[in-house]
Formats: structure tokens, C-alpha cells, sequence
């Protein structure tokens, strides 16, 4: 089959078990399901058709082309006459770091001083081998809020293993809302905990772009807490899984993966797809009792290569993920900016939007505003749509939109700092990053 044939392959399918049998039970039991159902297919028709258009891994020069780019390195070398001593390099390995201090508001008042550290390297050639990256982020609000986090994504020689984790302690506030449908800022409580993740998964290559591989994932939420609150944090949710006062909240899962990458560089994705299945199950030989679970993330993301003297891609996200069950803690509940690696939702609150299932769409377009690549901007719009854990419906959308700047931190490995502005209804924020938000 062709790419789109394969798309055609898979809506026949999913058209065959809701619409021609709709009798017949296949787990889509509400409306919410069946949302959660259309925007797999479309996440499957949009990312599918660039399997068969990108089956051989396309050859690069092992030196990468640099002399007519510029970062900030080179900008600091040529204002202050500075010229760093050569280190002798060992064979074509290079680590490429970058690090950027800045200092952003945090939930419950008050600020937060952020370094993010990045270290980016081949493991093998960089004709057959995509860019790993180690990322550290630890954060300070010189009032009792921290975090301590890691994030890993390692690639071995010629791609044939992918190690990804992120493993963090923290201790923050964050506000719950008790309603899905309401963006009044009264209609909130504030509430603190210490939260342990570890996550880490190890996926083998079957052929090129697609990996499948198992991994673990543990959140552990210890003491959580309201703040000034009387009425009770079950009885303000409605909802008693994982909302018991000063109590901790274990979710401690295998995970299986099915992952299909064709960009070379995560940092900064170049055109090319991303798909990402990750099927969780939280059985009660690993710690978790009778609060067993189960739930479903599946990830698209499309980069297209807008043609022109500087660069310009247009890049589309979308992801769903869903609990399967009606007992899920409530922290482990899909939200808005908690997915994997927490990018999702700019202009939006973090946790504004939590429930059983969750749907999300993002599109922005990235352009140079140099030749030599040092500056750029980037327009991007998202929203998105949960389900209460009760009734099952859909509330929203939830739309924000926003812009930003980019200024090219490290050329050799592609690494942008990211600023960006985003706006919805109720909230505003600016948010930076090392490397693209997605």
C-alpha cells in the first residue's frame, strides 16, 4: 500500500466498528469515546502517509555546515575579542552544551529563578544516527517551592536503541479548578504536594523510524494538601480518587511503546513526522492495591518544509490520551501541560483543563528572520478539549494563541532559546525554553 492508502486502510476500519456495527461493543461506550476515537484517526491520516516517503534515512555530510550561521557563542566571541582554547576532540564525538538562567512566576505567588541545562551528542555517525540530548532543570523560589528535574534521550549507533526518561522531585503549589467549564478564577482552590516521577523506557529499532520497546513509570504524590480551603478538596472536585486530605497518591505502571520518528534533531525538528503510542497498565503486583488502572497516549506531530531562501517549516501537533478507567487518582488524570514532556498549552494555565480523556491540536509557524539564522519568530495557535471523569462529555474547545522569538543558541547542534507569548481567555504568561516547545 501506498501512504494514503494506508490512511484510507485505517478509516475503513474504525468506520466499519462505529458506524456499520453500532451495536457491536468495542470499549467506545459515550460520546466522549467516540471523540477520542475521530481524533486517532485523524492523528493516523495526517502522520501515516510520511511512513512510505521516508523509508531510507537520508545521507548527510558528517561535518555539519555551520559556516554561514551564526549563535550567540559567536556573537560573544566577536564583541568581546574572545577566542576559546581548542579542545582536542576524540573521534567525531562532540558534546554541544547550552544553558539559559531565567526567572518566571510560579503558582501561589512569588517567583522562580530556572536554569535550563541541555547537552546534545552523536553516538554514532551523523549520517545514520539522530541527535541525543540530556536536559537539566532545576528550579528555586527562595520560599520552600523546587524542583529537580531530568530529561534523557539517548540514541546508540545507527539508532538501533532509544533510552527516554524523565525523572524529577518536586515540591510546588498548583491550582485545581472544580469545574471544566468555567474559566472564573474564583472557582479554584490551591492545593501542594511532593511529587517523585520516574519514568524510563527502552525501545529496540525494527527498521528505520520505527521502534517499539516497554517501559516504567511511577508518580508518587506525597501529602497532598489544600491551602485555605474549608469546603474539602473530594467534596470541591466531586471526585474521591486521590483527594483525601495530607494524603499520597502511588500510580506505578509498565508502559508498552510503539514510537515512529523521522526527525534527526529533537531540539529543533527538521521536516519529518512523529508518532508515539504509549499504553499504560498500573497492576496490583506493582504497589498500586485495588486502585489498578489503565490508560492510552497516542502522539502525532507533522513537519512540513515551507520552500525558501531562509527557513520556514510549518509544524502541526495533536495528541489524545485518555483514561480507560473511572478510578484514577485525580493527579494522574490527563491535563492540560502535564503529557510527557509538558510543552502543551501555551497562553493556558498548567492544569487549567483536567479529566478522563483529553484531546489537543497545535499548529505554528516557524520562519527566520536572518540569513545566518540567529533570529526568528514563530506564530502558533492551540485548544483543546477534556471530559468530566462523571458524565463523560466533551467541555470546550479551549483555544489560546500567541507568538514569539527565537535566537539560535548553539548552531552545531541546532538549539533555539525559545520566548514565547501566549494568550486565552482568563490568562496570559510568557514561557521560555531550550530548544522548540514541540
Amino acid at each position: 500500500m501506498q501512504g494514503h492508502d494506508y490512511s484510507v486502510f485505517f478509516l475503513m476500519i474504525f468506520r466499519n466498528s462505529l458506524i456499520t456495527n453500532p451495536t457491536k461493543n468495542y470499549g467506545i461506550t459515550s460520546i466522549a469515546d467516540k471523540g477520542v476515537a475521530i481524533s486517532i484517526v485523524f492523528i493516523l491520516f495526517c502522520v501515516i502517509p510520511s511512513y512510505t516517503t521516508a523509508q531510507q534515512i537520508t545521507p548527510s555530510n558528517d561535518n555539519i555546515d555551520t559556516i554561514n550561521k551564526k549563535d550567540l557563542i559567536d556573537v560573544f566571541q566577536k564583541t568581546f575579542k574572545y577566542t576559546p582554547q581548542k579542545i582536542q576532540r576524540r573521534g567525531r564525538r562532540k558534546v554541544y552544551f547550552s544553558l539559559v538562567p531565567t526567572s518566571s512566576a510560579v503558582p501561589g505567588g512569588g517567583k522562580a529563578l530556572i536554569t535550563s541545562t541541555s547537552a546534545a551528542f552523536y553516538l554514532g555517525s551523523r549520517i545514520n544516527t539522530a541527535l541525543s540530548s540530556v536536559t537539566f532543570v532545576p528550579y528555586l523560589n527562595f520560599k520552600g517551592r523546587y524542583s529537580i528535574g531530568f530529561r534523557n534521550n539517548i540514541y546508540t549507533n545507527k539508532n538501533k536503541w532509544n533510552i527516554q526518561g524523565d525523572t524529577r522531585f518536586s515540591l510546588y503549589p498548583e491550582y485545581v479548578y472544580g469545574k471544566n467549564n468555567t474559566n472564573s478564577q474564583n472557582n479554584r482552590v490551591l492545593i501542594t504536594y511532593k511529587y517523585v516521577r520516574f519514568y524510563q523506557t527502552l525501545l529496540k529499532q525494527l527498521k528505520p523510524y520505527l521502534l517499539a520497546g516497554v517501559g516504567y513509570n511511577l508518580d508518587y504524590h506525597i501529602n497532598i494538601q489544600t491551602v485555605g480551603d474549608t469546603i474539602g478538596l473530594p467534596k470541591f472536585l466531586s471526585y474521591p480518587h486521590g483527594t483525601a486530605a495530607n494524603a499520597n497518591s502511588l500510580s506505578s505502571g509498565v508502559t508498552f511503546n510503539l514510537l515512529y520518528d523521522s526527525r534527526n534533531n529533537s531540539l529543533n525538528p527538521l521536516p519529518g513526522a512523529y508518532l508515539n503510542f504509549i499504553y499504560r497498565v498500573n497492576p496490583y503486583i506493582l504497589g498500586n492495591g485495588d486502585n489498578t488502572w489503565k490508560s492510552l497516549y497516542i502522539d502525532g506531530r507533522k513537519y512540513i518544509d515551507l520552500q525558501g531562501r531562509r527557513r520556514k517549516v510549518l509544524a502541526l501537533w495533536s495528541y489524545v490520551w485518555t483514561a480507560l478507567n473511572n478510578n484514577v487518582p485525580y493527579l494522574d488524570l490527563p491535563a492540560i501541560g502535564y503529557e510527557p514532556y509538558q510543552r502543551s498549552g501555551r497562553g493556558i494555565q498548567q492544569n487549567r483543563y483536567r479529566g478522563k480523556s483529553l484531546v489537543y491540536f497545535e499548529g505554528e509557524y516557524r520562519n527566520d528572520l536572518r540569513d545566518d539564522g540567529l533570529l526568528g519568530y514563530v506564530l502558533f495557535a492551540n485548544m483543546n478539549t477534556t471530559s468530566g471523569p462523571g458524565d463523560g462529555k466533551f467541555t470546550g474547545p479551549h483555544p489560546a494563541v500567541g507568538a514569539g522569538v527565537r535566537v539560535k543558541f548553539n548552531k552545531r547542534s541546532n538549539t533555539n532559546i525559545a520566548i514565547d507569548f501566549g494568550v486565552s481567555k482568563g490568562h496570559s504568561a510568557i514561557t521560555l525554553n531550550l530548544g522548540e516547545v514541540f
